[in-house]
């Protein structure tokens, strides 16, 4: 499982922020790098000036006047001096860059007797040490009086502006994916079957030309489409009269009967292709019909009972499934497709199933015949594509499956021909749920 994210306006943002962020944490830290020994030096400055005028106020003040004084430094400025004891517990800062520039430098001013600590006798704070006539004072200072939030602001400061780029590369990101997303979803309803609206010419320039020449690629295709139908229609139409006079001479014709037989079953034959080129071409304008809310299990069961009727043995199993929009009259000329596709290519071991899945309305036609190779499953869906004569032993106009393609998808679903268990072919429709 990746985490990585698959769409391009994700990959592009996620770029971006991984730029953002590691460049915002090495501009800081090489700020801190360059800011250590000046910052380290300036609060070193601010310890010796405290202790010198501290103990340069305690030298020069009277006697009697060093403990007002000593109140009078607590009160307002928060320094406190203590008396050195032998037993003091002391505990020194960790090791550390900053520190260790802190203390070389306060040695360096008050001499190399000079302590410091960060906690005398459990109280907390910043403590210096100090000599006044040979005795050790203690002074101590508030820590916040010395340490400085600068870098922190710039911290802050530099978060916002992070925060701010982020927001304004999601929606240049954004900008430049939604033409890119619109002509996903064109190029999908396109492959459905579907005539989408041209897709807006916006964006940068390239996005606008690639716009452009996707409406011109799908204008074309449109007309080609059209054309193709307009074709078709015509030749099937101007075949179906001479085919009437074929049937009308072949009946009323003297010859043997076995000879008529056969005659009866070429012109059948060549009725039923042109009968496929009318609904080829018929699909061309959204299959020729509205939807409406069926069942796709009552229209399986509809053409059941007519081929029941017509005396072919066509075993069963249905289940009833959603209520969905379908092209009532398209979907049944599709099933019955599949039905003589089966019987004519196997003839025996046909079953009709429909069933609900996930969600999804679910026909399959199963039979026994040859089957199709799984790596030309989805070449024979291809319109005037057919199997080896030899291998099927039987013709056709190579349009039956083509034409069951494209309804699944005109409906948003898939069509799969898929091997059968025990040898055959499964001829399955799945038909996503309009409400998911």
């Amino acid at each position: 499982m990746s985490f990585w994210p698959r769409s391009l306006l994700w990959r592009t943002f996620a770029l971006l922020s991984i730029l953002g962020v590691t460049t915002t944490v090495t501009w800081f830290l090489i700020f801190q790098a360059h800011e250590q020994t000046p910052r380290a030096g300036q609060i070193a400055q601010n310890i010796v000036s405290v202790v010198n005028l501290t103990r340069a106020a305690l030298v020069t003040a009277q006697p009697e006047r060093r403990r007002d004084l000593l109140i009078d430094l607590a009160e307002n400025e928060g320094i406190e001096v203590y008396p050195g004891e032998f037993d003091d517990q002391i505990r020194n800062e960790p090791e550390s860059e900053l520190s260790r520039l802190i203390a070389a430098s306060v040695r360096e001013q008050l001499g190399s007797q000079t302590r410091i600590a960060l906690e005398r006798n459990g109280l907390p704070g910043v403590w210096v040490s100090f000599i006044i006539g040979g005795d050790e004072y203690w002074m101590r200072i508030p820590r916040e009086r010395l340490e400085r939030d600068i870098a922190l602001q710039w911290l802050g400061w530099a978060a916002l502006a992070l925060v701010l780029a982020l927001i304004a590369a999601y929606m240049v990101v954004s900008h430049i994916n939604r033409p890119l997303k619109a002509l996903a979803d064109a190029a999908v309803e396109i492959g459905r079957g579907h005539r989408p609206e041209p897709v807006p010419e916006v964006g940068a320039a390239e996005i606008r030309a690639v716009s452009r020449a996707f409406n011109q690629m799908s204008r074309d295709l449109l007309r080609t489409e059209q054309d193709r139908a307009v074709i078709l229609a015509g030749i099937s139409h101007d075949l179906r009269t001479p085919l009437a006079r074929l049937r009308l001479g072949t009946e009323m014709s003297q010859a043997d009967e076995p000879l008529k037989e056969g005659m009866r079953a070429d012109i059948e034959e060549m009725d039923r292709t042109i009968g496929q080129f009318l609904d080829f071409a018929r699909m061309d304008n959204d299959g020729g019909e509205t939807t409406q809310p069926a069942r796709l299990s009552d229209l399986a069961g509809e053409i059941l009972r007519q081929q029941h009727k017509i005396g072919r043995d066509i075993e069963s199993h249905i289940e009833v499934t959603p209520v969905i929009e379908l092209r009532c009259q398209l979907m049944r000329r599709v099933i019955a497709n599949l039905l003589d596709n089966a019987l004519r290519h196997a003839g025996q071991g046909i079953e009709l199933h429909t069933r609900e899945e996930d969600g999804d309305s679910i026909i399959e036609v199963l039979d026994l015949g040859p089957g199709i190779p799984p790596e030309q499953a989805e070449h024979m869906k291809q319109p005037f594509t057919q199997m080896d004569p030899a291998r099927s032993g039987t013709i056709g106009s190579g349009l039956g499956l083509a034409i069951v393609d494209r309804a699944a998808r005109l409906h948003g679903g898939r069509f799969d021909l898929l091997p059968r268990p025990g040898g055959g072919l499964i001829a399955r429709i799945r038909l996503v749920h309009s409400t998911r």
